[in-house]
């Protein structure tokens, strides 16, 4: 197993270039006086900032990047010595730390000094309440605003009442967030951004949507490094010449034949969160096991089919209300079963990450209900998406091993 290597997408050294201009920018945004940054979470409200002309930086990108190198271990305890419980979100806890400590993964990858310093930064808690706590500790850091949006959860049916609620805290937070941009929204750009990135989201699906055919050209692992833009520079014209590109070199992988898992036997659906710092090794190993992992709830969570420029406030209170996260558990099983049956699923993987309760979804007997519904098997391990004292690796290579086995064939 030692040679085997995932295939790499000739489109990742374009991703490479847009990601490090985007760190680039933000970095310069934060030392120019007549610019502004705006931190936000992966799922807030990124199009209305954009509008606004903020450069926007994510600080969840950058925890999975202290994550993917495996810095993020290091970092954590810095966090828990003052006063950040070690169960709580290591996204959270890495980058406070790694902050603490005068480190980040951008040092090395851009030669940037730290984080760009952001003049407000903006939640939304449709993830976790973890996220407002992290922003909060910044804004006392740095003496910013920060503002945000309270989600609901639990959701069954989206209703009006949902949307009308996040669509009026998103229009609350306008004249604030206008004041510190020094310009007014102007809703003709606001529609163009949110059109963009209905865009962004439109090419996104039909990229994870290459892995339905046999064999697959991409695997969940893939999806984990080329959503980048997805998340970080959805309504922004980039990142859908990006995924035009990436498409391209799926269409023509299809096309020849070549598949991401040579020889592909099995086909696996993933729920929770990346083990950032374990993805080549996961790889790797279900490679050998000519497994593919086809389909993710994690890299689907940046698809919002809502979006509609028309009605940008609506659209986007009900994208960010439509998504997984803040779903029942109705809702998320339908969700599990559609997306094993379009991938052609022979079993599913349920990551339960420490820190992350919230992307766990085997606590409260999914995995059987879902196993008992469709007939399949399913394996659950132990893990964290940026702690890697909560994972035990051969204990975890053996769960998999043995759970491709029991797939036969």
């Amino acid at each position: 197993m030692a040679d085997l290597k995932p295939k790499p997408l000739e489109s990742a050294k374009l991703m490479k270039k847009i990601m490090a201009d985007h760190f680039l920018e933000a970095d310069a945004a934060s030392k120019d006086p007549t610019r502004r940054v705006a931190w936000c979470t992966s799922v807030g409200p990124a199009e209305l900032l954009h509008a606004l002309g903020f450069v926007v930086y994510f600080p969840e990108n950058h925890a999975a990047m202290l994550g993917a190198t495996r810095q993020a271990t290091d970092y954590i305890p810095a966090a828990n010595a003052i006063g950040y419980s070690p169960d709580i979100c290591s996204y959270l806890t890495a980058d406070i730390g790694a902050f603490l400590k005068g480190k980040t993964p951008l040092q090395d990858a851009y030669k940037l000094e730290g984080v760009p310093r952001p003049d407000v930064l903006v939640y939304n808690t449709n993830q976790c309440r973890d996220v407002k706590d992290w922003f909060s500790w910044y804004g006392r850091h740095w003496g910013v605003p920060v503002l945000g949006v309270e989600s609901f959860r639990g959701v069954g049916a989206v209703t009006r009442e949902h949307i009308d609620s996040i669509a009026g805290q998103l229009r609350a937070i306008t004249p604030k967030l206008e004041a510190i941009a020094g310009r007014k929204l102007d809703i003709d750009r606001f529609r163009e951004v949110v059109r963009e990135s209905r865009e962004t989201s439109r090419l996104w699906r039909e990229t994870l949507e290459t892995a339905t055919h046999r064999p697959s050209p991409l695997t969940f692992f893939d999806g984990t490094i080329h959503m980048g833009p997805a998340v970080v520079l959805r309504g922004l014209p980039v990142a859908n010449e990006y995924y035009r590109a990436l498409l391209g070199e799926l269409s023509a992988r299809i096309e020849k034949g070549v598949a991401a898992v040579d020889g592909e036997r099995h086909r696996l659906y993933w729920d929770g969160m990346p083990v950032w710092g374990r993805l080549r090794e996961m790889a790797v190993q279900f490679l050998g096991l000519r497994t593919c992992v086809v389909a993710s709830t994690y890299c689907s969570s940046w698809i919002f089919d809502a979006l509609d420029p028309a009605e940008p406030f609506e659209s986007m209170a009900r994208a960010y209300t439509e998504l997984f996260i803040v779903r029942d558990d109705e809702y998320k099983q339908r969700y599990i079963r559609r997306m094993c049956e379009q991938f052609h699923c022979d079993g599913i993987i349920w990551h339960d990450a420490k820190t992350c309760p919230n992307n766990s979804n085997n606590r409260y007997g999914m995995p059987e209900r879902l196993a008992k519904e469709m007939g399949i098997p399913f394996v659950s391990f132990n893990g964290d998406l940026n702690d890697l004292r909560c994972i035990s690796d051969e204990q975890v290579r053996t769960q998999f091993e043995a759970f491709v086995e029991q797939l036969g064939g």
